[in-house]
């Protein structure tokens, strides 16, 4: 995900306005990340719509400014 503050409060204000859709329920609402991959949100999952919100929400909040995104455990390769 970007560092750029500007990007963040854009997807955040369109996170948020597809929830508040979702919640009214107004339609699918489908988003495509910076990867390509495209997430379609119905009322069946409006809680991972809520926990990408609050991603970019920590994001914003991050006092470095970015928090890098956890993914899982360290491997080590030998």
């Amino acid at each position: 995900m970007t560092c750029d503050k500007e990007t963040i409060k854009q997807k955040l204000a369109e996170a948020q306005k597809a929830y508040h859709d979702l919640m009214l329920g107004q339609q699918v609402r489908v988003f495509v990340d910076q990867n390509g991959e495209r997430v379609e949100y119905t009322a069946a999952n409006a809680s991972r719509l809520q926990a990408y919100i609050q991603s970019l929400l920590s994001l914003l909040n991050s006092p470095t400014g970015c928090a890098q995104a956890v993914t899982g455990p360290a491997r080590f390769t030998f």
